[in-house]
């Protein structure tokens, strides 16, 4: 079996998250949802579980952080600095929050940051490696 990720995050409302999820392109796993959790598929190697916070407090008994706060930046990277654009754009037209920090333009790398409606930060990121310079 190949090496994969699987990114748990707690929701507060599950269908409105798989919404969100499917809206920025991710695709949904019935195999793997139920009521209570749902798998949302970036790619071959990258899924999100979105779990109900019942279901998250099967997992752990750490408190769920406010949607204040952050405790991780999770990173995807994508295929063209338009990409990037659209997600975030996407992000805010389905409840998330566009540039929760502030967009960076290196010239090679280019990244603007969503918010889910949840909180949870993600990095959209363009890179050209052929750009970079030492």
């Amino acid at each position: 079996m190949s090496k994969i990720i699987f990114v748990n995050l707690p929701v507060s409302d599950l269908n409105a998250s798989m919404a969100f999820y499917e809206a920025l392109g991710f695709e949904n796993n019935p195999q793997f949802t139920d009521d209570t959790a749902a798998c949302m598929v970036w790619s071959e190697a990258i899924f999100v579980m979105l779990l109900t916070h019942d279901k998250w407090k099967t997992f752990t008994n750490r408190p769920i952080s406010p949607i204040t706060t952050s405790e991780v930046m999770l990173c995807l990277s994508c295929e063209s600095r338009e990409i990037v654009d659209e997600l975030n754009d996407t992000a805010e037209e389905n409840g998330g929050t566009a540039d929760i920090n502030p967009k960076q333009d290196h010239g090679f790398m280019y990244n603007r940051n969503l918010a889910d409606l949840d909180g949870h930060v993600w990095e959209m990121m363009w890179m050209d490696p052929a750009a970079m310079t030492n």
